[in-house]
């Protein structure tokens, strides 16, 4: 069978997944496919943590900037945009490596996740949307626990959204599938482990950094020009909380102290999600994902 590795990095938010990434991309010859959410959109760039063109030191991204924020960008529709990447990354004969921290996007890919395509019920949409989010992930923890483990719960449309695949299909998502054997010749899955304490002062540099002359502010202003504020408090951490600061519902000093301590917590289910997995191998240093991509490129 012809070379078909995929090599994934993984983490919590801020742990230095880029950086890591971008330097076995360029040693081992591969190029970098984004595991992100909210990368994936565009016109979301600092909130988000976007890799700059200088950062990506000519190794090519993608998966960046392929959706409109207006619309919903589906698991089904980043599963199919990502095959379509590695595949053409496997045919130039190089190595893609999957990077991010969104848990449910790399799982719909290494695992070959079945998406089930579930038209918008909207009857059901507006009875879930009465419900509190606290409510709401009270009942998708019932019906379906593991998606509950690594979802924002305090993101009312996704919640709602896994709700009703949930409802709508009697199963729980993701619905059980096997990557084709075509798809994959390998995997190897290496983790970016940080404490909790390491963690909470990179979330705070990281925030320093993106507020400096007000950066994260101006784009949220500037995403306002089309985005309602409703859609933007969607997007979740730093965009509900400067929204939720321009519209002066909090003080620049809370929405501060907000971003800071839901990253926190983000960085926990984040966790939460990826300790399930027991094929991760968890690293403290760039030299211990040297070896073992190494190792792994070299294995027939």
């Amino acid at each position: 069978m012809e070379n078909k590795k995929i090599i994934v990095i993984l983490g919590p938010t801020a742990s230095g997944k880029t950086d890591l990434s971008i330097k076995l991309a360029k040693k081992f010859n591969g190029e970098i496919v984004s595991a992100d959410s909210r990368q994936v959109y565009r016109g979301m760039d600092i909130g988000s943590g976007k890799v700059t063109k200088k950062e990506m030191q000519g190794i090519p991204h993608h998966l960046l900037n392929v959706a409109n924020p207006k619309r919903k960008f589906s698991v089904a529709q980043y599963q199919k945009f990502v095959l379509r990447a590695i595949k053409k990354i496997q045919d130039k004969n190089k190595i893609p490596f999957l990077v991010g921290g969104t848990g449910f996007y790399i799982q719909s890919i290494i695992d070959g996740v079945v998406i089930p395509e579930v038209k918008p019920d909207w009857n059901l949409r507006k009875k879930l949307e009465k419900l509190t989010n606290e409510e709401l992930f009270k009942k998708l923890k019932k019906l379906d626990p593991k998606r509950a483990e690594g979802i924002d719960k305090q993101n009312p449309r996704r919640l709602v959204r896994a709700l009703e695949i949930v409802l709508k299909t009697g199963k729980p998502v993701p619905l059980a599938g096997r990557p084709p054997r075509s798809t994959f010749s390998g995997i190897l899955q290496i983790g970016v482990k940080k404490s909790p304490e390491e963690l909470k002062k990179l979330i705070q540099k990281r925030l320093v950094k993106r507020l400096k002359n007000d950066a994260m502010i101006k784009e949220v202003k500037k995403l306002h020009r089309t985005l309602s504020w409703k859609r933007l408090e969607e997007f979740g951490l730093e965009y509900r909380f400067v929204a939720q600061y321009l519209q002066n519902k909090i003080s620049y000093e809370e929405m501060k102290n907000r971003i800071q301590l839901e990253s926190e917590h983000y960085t926990k289910r984040q966790m939460t999600w990826f300790k399930r997995d027991k094929r991760i191998k968890w690293i403290r240093a760039d030299k211990q994902a040297e070896i073992f991509c190494k190792k792994f490129l070299l294995t027939k």
